[in-house]
């Protein structure tokens, strides 16, 4: 009786085993690693570029020498998230 109990619960857990296991048709890690990119998303306004495209816009954005252009409502309300970010440091409650 014990020995049917024991090797019930080892075919429970062997079972168990073989479920943990990634699908077949899952890429490895280590091949992921590997894997050149050669697609990317533009960090201004997220569409699609290719690598030449978005090599020459990292460049672009390395070389400009102006501040983006904010409009002035947003250049305000910067300032005062400031100054109550500053008053919050001071102030506790």
């Amino acid at each position: 009786m014990k020995k049917i109990l024991i090797l019930s619960i080892i075919t429970y857990f062997s079972c168990l085993k073989a479920v943990a296991l990634p699908p077949p048709e899952d890429i490895p890690e280590e091949v992921l690693r590997t894997e050149i990119i050669t697609e990317g998303r533009s960090p201004i306004n997220g569409e699609p570029l290719n690598a030449a495209e978005y090599a020459e816009l990292q460049e672009q954005l390395a070389t400009a020498t102006l501040p983006p252009e904010i409009s002035p409502q947003l250049r305000e309300l910067i300032f005062l998230l400031n100054i109550r970010d500053f008053f919050k440091t001071i102030t506790p409650f």
